[in-house]
């Protein structure tokens, strides 16, 4: 058995080249599952935003009561967060007939307002590593507005700039591949490409999934949202899974060190 100390603990994924391949397919799951929820099953963006608000909040008290990563726990907080990301954008926009621009805006007062009081009360907005209750909570709070802001910044391109959904995801997936190599060849702040980094993944994801489930007419390949969500759930479930063997595995060789 693992013995976790105040040394090794952490709440949150090592920030490797998985957890931002882990953080796309979660998006794009997000997304058709939301859409799923709130139109294919017709049940409308404010009950759709309930019931991923319930679930995300069951989840989230599951992965609070965690001592150390869990990739189960984690990962499951992080798909919620980009399905009611994708309810609050779309209840925003089409239920508050606010826009996504207006959206967008809202949404990114929000993500900034959270990583404020982060930084004032801790004076960083490292996320890794985070033991304590309370600075998860304003990492969950910054992941929430963060996806639902990519979300409608993903919508903004499409219906209000008119890009097509390729057009889209590859305009974030190139400030995506910006941000990694300010990373690896700039000596700006980490915590600050991180947070770009995670926005962004998030529309590419949108767009990516709207590509999935979009008739042909409008440049989708109309797979449909149930389709399209199973084949993400597929992928992140095998993803989760060999999160879980690598985490075994790293666990037995500090034992034996």
């Amino acid at each position: 058995m693992e013995l976790v100390t105040v040394e090794n603990r952490n709440k949150i994924a090592e920030i490797t080249l998985l957890f931002w391949l882990m953080k796309v397919v979660a998006t794009t799951l997000g997304e058709t599952l939301g859409d799923f929820i709130s139109m294919t099953l017709n049940l409308g963006y404010l009950i759709g935003l309930a019931i991923t608000l319930f679930f995300f909040l069951a989840l989230l008290y599951l992965q609070l009561k965690t001592s150390n990563y869990r990739p189960i726990a984690f990962w499951l907080v992080i798909i919620a967060t980009t399905t009611l990301g994708t309810e609050i954008s779309d209840f925003i926009d089409r239920s508050l007939h606010l826009g996504y621009t207006l959206g967008s805006l809202l949404l990114l007062m929000g993500l900034l307002l959270s990583l404020f009081l982060w930084y004032k009360k801790y004076n960083n907005l490292i996320v890794s590593p985070i033991t304590e209750r309370d600075k998860e909570l304003y990492f969950w709070i910054a992941v929430l507005f963060s996806n639902s802001l990519g979300t409608a910044f993903g919508d903004y391109l499409s219906d209000v700039i008119g890009f097509s959904y390729l057009e889209g995801a590859f305009i974030t997936a190139l400030i995506i591949v910006v941000v990694a190599v300010l990373h690896y060849f700039t000596k700006l702040n980490e915590a600050l490409l991180f947070w770009l980094a995670f926005v962004f993944t998030r529309p590419f994801g949108a767009t990516f999934g709207d590509f999935l489930t979009k008739p042909s007419l409008k440049g989708g390949l109309d797979l449909g949202t149930l389709q399209a969500s199973l084949v993400s759930i597929s992928i992140m479930l095998v993803l989760i899974f060999y999160s879980h063997k690598k985490l075994a595995v790293k666990s037995d060789t500090d034992t034996r060190n």
